[in-house]
């Protein structure tokens, strides 16, 4: 029996998941839908409400004490507003407003999709027994959060532990966010296949020129494709190191697509972590590999609410008035 149950919504521009989660972690039920990402901002709402009434269907619902969100962003965790950058329809949307009007008036609390994948990895996967701990998504883009303390620390809008957009190349390629020579415009899945391709590496017969293609090529012994994934491994160390020498982290965790990659980036992360983390208080620091898989987001926006989540989480809050 569970003392505690929490809804948990996991909102990203391909999936809309939903599912009932205990206090130990278990999911009790899952629902999931298509994000109508193309459509307008209400059609989008009608896919989590949808989602929401599936979850409520179930006699578990009953016990539901609060819902978490983890949400691609940007987010403003202050207001409840999300803009993901892949559902044009949500600029400022009222999520939380909305999800808290959907479900009754239960509390709410919002996260952003890299907060809560450091949220489910500090419960439940690599991170847990580590009161100090940056958890990063390297994907598509690259996001991450920070575990201080042993808390979950979001910032005031949520966004804390956005290493993605640390610059590392102060003279480096502009970045869509509007820096120079940011982690992510390095690392990332599509930038580590643009430097290969761009430097002379080219997919096989199926035409893949995706980052998982590289890392195959890399693991055939591909030097341009080698050469890239070291590039992403030492963006990446830098801005571990970064994080690591100012806010004291025992361990860096990395998941997302990239990560699966395996010791193609590993390898040369860890063996530029030691040019970089060289302080006598960050040299001991671990770099491991995500496990939460692709429940982190559920998980993670559970553990945002759920009591045992994190020691002395911060109390959800319902902005639907």
């Amino acid at each position: 029996m569970h003392s505690h149950l929490v809804a948990a919504l996991d909102i990203g521009g391909t999936k809309i998941a939903g599912a009932l989660v205990g206090d130990d972690g278990e999911i009790l039920v899952r629902v999931q839908r298509p994000t109508p990402a193309r459509e307008d901002g209400e059609t989008v709402m009608r896919a989590v409400e949808d989602v929401l009434a599936g979850l409520a269907a179930s006699p578990l619902w009953a016990g539901v004490t609060a819902v978490g969100i983890g949400s691609a962003g940007p987010v403003d965790a202050s207001a409840g507003t999300v803009s993901p950058v892949n559902v044009p329809g949500w600029r400022r949307y009222p999520l939380v407003e909305r999800v808290g009007a959907a479900t009754g008036g239960l509390p709410v609390r919002l996260v952003g999709d890299g907060v809560a994948m450091t949220a489910a990895e500090h419960w439940q996967g690599a991170a847990r027994g580590y009161d100090n701990a940056l958890c990063m998504v390297v994907s598509t883009g690259v996001g991450g959060g920070l575990v201080l303390g042993g808390r979950l620390h979001t910032g005031p809008t949520g966004n804390a532990g956005h290493i993605g957009h640390i610059s590392v190349d102060l003279d480096g390629d502009p970045c869509p966010c509007g820096s120079r020579g940011c982690v992510e415009r390095i690392a990332s899945g599509p930038n580590i296949a643009r430097r290969a391709l761009q430097n002379g590496w080219r997919p096989g017969p199926d035409g893949d020129t995706t980052a998982a293609a590289v890392a195959a090529a890399a693991r055939a012994g591909h030097p341009v494709a080698v050469a890239s994934f070291e590039r992403a491994a030492q963006a990446l160390a830098a801005g571990i190191a970064a994080t690591a020498t100012l806010v004291e982290i025992g361990i860096a965790v990395i998941g997302g697509g990239v990560a699966g990659a395996g010791d193609v980036l590993f390898t040369p992360l860890r063996r530029a972590l030691r040019d970089y983390a060289t302080l006598s208080f960050v040299q001991r620091l671990t770099v491991a590999p995500a496990v939460t898989g692709t429940d982190a987001g559920l998980l993670g926006a559970a553990a945002a609410v759920s009591p045992r989540g994190h020691d002395e989480a911060p109390t959800a809050v319902s902005l639907s008035g």
